[in-house]
This record gives C-alpha cells, sequence and structure tokens, in this order.
C-alpha cells in the first residue's frame, strides 16, 4: 500500500511538471529536445541497427526518434499522458510506438534498450526493484545502454543519483558489462555521468 502510494504520488509529479510547461519545456530540466548525447554516440559507433528498441521514460520523444532514423522498430514509454501526446505531436510523422505504461508491470522485451535518467527520477526505495524491471524489458542476446548522474556527494533529490554500486546491481539481473564510462557534463545534478553498455 505505502509502495503504491509512493509510485503514484511519483506518477502525478512528472505529469503535473509537463502539463505546467506543455508550451516552452523550459523548466524540465532532462528536456534537452535533442538525442541525448551519449546515445548518438553509440548511433554513431555501431554499424547495424535493426530489430525493436524501446525507451524508457521517452519524454519528449527525441531519442525515440533518434532510433527510428537509424532503422529500429521503436516503442516508446512514459507514466505522462501528457508528454506522450507532445511526442507524438512533434514526431507526427513517425511510425513510432507512444504508450503510457509502468514500466513496473511491463513484460515484453526488446533487442535494444535505452534507459537515461530515469532510475535515478524515482525515490530511492525503487531502486532495485526498477533496475531489476529495466533488466527485465532486455531480450535473451539484447543490449542495453545505460545513461545516469554519478552520485559524488549528498543531493537532496529528486532527482536521485546512482552510486557505483547501484550501477553494479544490473549485473545481478542477467546482464554482462560491454563497456563502463564517465563522462563530464555541467550539471546542476552531478557533473558526471555514467555510460554504461550492457549485453543479456
Amino acid at each position: 500500500m505505502i509502495y503504491m502510494q509512493a509510485h503514484n504520488k511519483a506518477s502525478e509529479w512528472f505529469d503535473g511538471l509537463y502539463q505546467n510547461n506543455k508550451k516552452t519545456h523550459e523548466n524540465i530540466p532532462w528536456a534537452r529536445q535533442a538525442v541525448n548525447p551519449l546515445l548518438q554516440t553509440y548511433l554513431d559507433e555501431e554499424i547495424s541497427h535493426k530489430g525493436t528498441a524501446l525507451v524508457i521514460g521517452c519524454g519528449l520523444g527525441d531519442d525515440a526518434r533518434a532510433l527510428e532514423l537509424v532503422g529500429y522498430d521503436v516503442t516508446a514509454i512514459d507514466v505522462s499522458q501528457t508528454v506522450l501526446d507532445l511526442a507524438k505531436e512533434r514526431f507526427a510523422g513517425s511510425h513510432i510506438k507512444f504508450i503510457k505504461q509502468d514500466i513496473f508491470e511491463y513484460t515484453q522485451t526488446f533487442d535494444f534498450v535505452f534507459e537515461a535518467l530515469t532510475v535515478q527520477s524515482l525515490p530511492i526505495a525503487f531502486r532495485e526493484k526498477m533496475i531489476k524491471a529495466v533488466a527485465g524489458t532486455v531480450v535473451q542476446g539484447g543490449r542495453l545502454l545505460l545513461v545516469a548522474h554519478k552520485k559524488e556527494e549528498v543531493f537532496e533529490g529528486p532527482p536521485w543519483p546512482l552510486t557505483k554500486e547501484e550501477v553494479e546491481l544490473f549485473k545481478t539481473c542477467g546482464l554482462t558489462e560491454l563497456s563502463h564510462e564517465l563522462h563530464t557534463e555541467d550539471s546542476k545534478i552531478s557533473n558526471t555521468h555514467f555510460r554504461v553498455f550492457y549485453k543479456k
């Protein structure tokens, strides 16, 4: 009961933020209105892009669109119907499937999964459950690209940046780490980002 109350409160917070910023998007901290550069690096490095892809917490849809443009059949999920409507409007000509979906109840699996800044956006009490849920969306033989802020000091969230130990939890969920990088970018949350690539 306490879990559901906390979960519903988090979902309402996200939708309220998007509702209040539908016109400008300026006060949505993670809304680049461009592909995440650490995803773009992956797209540039890899030669072949085919099969199905999932974007978790898709927001305004830029990452989903980037994946579609290189050849993936893309599904993009979020808990906010408001932002999904905005994404559909922005990419009206695309074939992306924008779906309102709770990651904890999602059972479909994909060849490639992109998770950026979503795990850290939920309270720490959800962390292990969230990591397990994200890992569960990767098909056997599929890959996951994780992008998250690195916890460098005490930070009163939301969001709640990840520690190295928390990133390691993905490997307890059937994933093998292929690469682990730290990238620097100015941020009020943390100037260091994890970029970790896994295979199942």
